[in-house]
């Protein structure tokens, strides 16, 4: 701190030494300025400290062990730590004259000039002449904390059906455009259609050797295709039940998938670090996209720019050039490995979640808008739908609802795991609203699918928001 403070306040602190040659073209602008100042006397006071070439006199009593100057030892009463004074910080809030205190009693934030102008001015001994007798800067001085807008209120969801069936840990869910059927894929191999309104068993798709991690039916075609830890992604036709397609070229476990919304694209994302974009009917691997240094997680299409997005073990999320097949942006933000994004359906942002937190964004450059914090676990899955309810699901079987806008968590869930399991068996693996938005399907680690719906009895009255406008302490990054 000494070097620091000697190397920077030392040199800088002191005016430069003029020559008369500069002092005398000086008074030549100034006598030409003359006419056009108002105030005379504020000249004669300001010529009078210009060519005396030395600043006023202050001393250094500082809150830290610094000397009072350049060059001077520090003594036993300098060394000492001291806090701030009342008297400084009331010098410090009293500086300003009374007109300028009123100029700035209307604005909200300092200028850059006004932390210029009062760096250090606490520190610093003042004439008695320059203190304003009365609080009128005190007051300005004090800005008023931001606080959460009041959440939006939402009805409370509650246990609709719990569906068995699956043999393993149920890993992914994807429902069907015309919101008849919902499919799921699990880690005993197999990929089952569900019929969405009843909850039975419609069919059961066998072919993969492994986890079945990704599902997606196509609104474009009468294809499923699914993704697995075997390192294969395939194409089913659902008119005939078989596999027509197979997608080559993954070197590890391939974890996620997704439809691009409005051309024939699949992107795949796998454990080798690389997201793959492939051309749905030719099966040609268009793009690799590659800059993640660890397994890729979750990936994520739209239509809008960026057109790709990706989460990653790594910690990063990209957003992608798709023509290009090059990275736009890598978000930094997260400290822990991203494992879900959802995109909110009618709005331009972003959501990522992580054992850290859950993060908002906003398109298209990835600007960060708040974080949600309080789902202390490894956030495996997030869901929003229209209304505004964001789902996160963790690796613990807790279920949190949040309030998209505000941030506010107004529900908490953590189903009982079915009867036979382990207790540690309870993580959701997967949620997802149906094309309505009035059931949320979750995937679970004890071999279930739940489907959750509104509480149609509930008003705002019986279920009040337990809010209270507290001030907001939302990080930076």
């Amino acid at each position: 701190l000494k070097r620091t403070h000697d190397m920077f306040v030392s040199d800088h602190a002191k005016s430069i030494a003029l020559d008369d040659e500069s002092l005398s073209l000086n008074l030549a602008f100034l006598c030409f300025l003359k006419p056009f100042i108002s105030k005379l006397h504020d000249l004669k006071t300001f010529w009078e400290y210009y060519v005396s070439g030395e600043d006023p006199e202050y001393l250094i009593t500082g809150t830290h062990a610094y000397p009072s100057g350049p060059g001077v030892a520090l003594t036993a009463d300098t060394k000492m730590h001291r806090n701030p004074s009342d008297t400084g910080v009331h010098s410090m809030a009293l500086v300003l004259p009374p007109s300028q205190a009123r100029q700035d009693a209307s604005r909200t934030a300092a200028s850059i000039a006004d932390i210029h102008r009062h760096a250090g001015g606490a520190e610093r001994s003042h004439p008695p002449s320059s203190a304003v007798v009365g609080g009128t800067r005190n007051s300005a001085l004090m800005r008023r904390a931001p606080t959460m807008p009041k959440p939006q209120w939402h009805p409370p969801w509650k246990l609709f059906r719990v569906i068995s069936g699956h043999l393993g840990w149920v890993r992914s869910i994807a429902v069907e455009p015309g919101n008849q059927w919902f499919v799921t894929g699990s880690a005993d191999r197999t990929i089952k259609i569900w019929d969405l309104a009843s909850g039975k068993l419609k069919l059961s798709l066998t072919g993969h050797i492994s986890t079945v991690r990704g599902v997606a039916v196509s609104n474009r075609s009468p294809y499923l295709f699914s993704c697995g830890e075997d390192k294969q992604v395939k194409c089913w036709d659902l008119e005939y039940n078989k596999v027509i397609r197979h997608y080559h070229g993954h070197l590890s476990a391939v974890y996620d998938l997704d439809l691009h919304p409005t051309i024939d694209v699949l992107v795949t994302c796998s454990r080798d670090a690389t997201a793959r974009v492939w051309d749905i009917r030719t099966k040609a691997n268009v793009h690799t996209l590659t800059g993640h240094t660890n397994t890729v997680a979750t990936v994520r299409c739209q239509a809008a720019e960026p057109q790709i997005i990706t989460g990653s073990h790594d910690s990063t999320i990209r957003l992608w050039d798709l023509i290009a097949g090059k990275t736009r942006a890598t978000l930094t933000n997260h400290k822990k490995s991203v494992r879900t994004l959802v995109l909110h359906p009618r709005q331009y942002t972003f959501a990522s979640g992580s054992a850290d937190n859950i993060k908002q964004w906003m398109f298209p450059d990835g600007n960060f808008i708040q974080n949600l914090s309080g789902h202390n676990a490894i956030i495996n899955t997030l869901a929003v739908n229209s209304d505004g309810v964001l789902v996160s699901g963790a690796d613990n079987g807790t279920i949190h609802m949040w309030d998209w806008r505000t941030g506010y968590n107004f529900q908490r869930i953590h189903a009982a795991v079915q009867p036979g399991s382990l207790d540690s068996e309870s993580g959701i693996f997967a949620c997802m609203f149906d094309h309505s938005e009035s059931r949320l399907i979750t995937a679970e680690a004890d071999k279930t699918i739940k489907v959750y719906k509104e509480d149609d009895t509930a008003t705002e009255e019986s279920h009040p928001v337990n809010w209270k406008p507290e001030i907001l302490k939302r990080k930076r990054f």
